[in-house]
């Protein structure tokens, strides 16, 4: 487990470093704080620090989710969108990186 948590921090320092514009950081930012969230509420958080479309909130979730694999996806119905949650067990790690950096 300790091997995961390992590659799960190098894969977000990788991730933040690679950002020009501050979008990845206020996204990671605003995912800490909201902890569950769909596209459109982490859109209105970020978009009050940046203007960003929210196409480029979903690819940021959806990078973060596959790359990352520090959220969890839930799907309550098909009417409902889709609904993400930080996983309490990489919390941690998020905040080092993003205080680290």
């Amino acid at each position: 487990m300790k091997a995961q948590r390992s590659e799960i921090f190098g894969r977000m320092v990788s991730f933040l470093n690679l950002d020009s514009d501050g979008l990845r950081r206020a996204v990671l930012e605003s995912i800490l704080e909201a902890r569950e969230f769909t596209v459109a509420s982490l859109h209105e958080m970020v978009s009050r620090r940046l203007d960003v479309s929210k196409k480029a909130i979903a690819s940021m979730i959806g990078y973060i989710c596959s790359r990352l694999g520090i959220l969890h996806v839930n799907k309550k119905s098909y009417r409902l969108p889709t609904s993400y949650i930080l996983r309490e067990e990489y919390a941690d790690i998020a905040r080092s990186v993003l205080a680290g950096l």
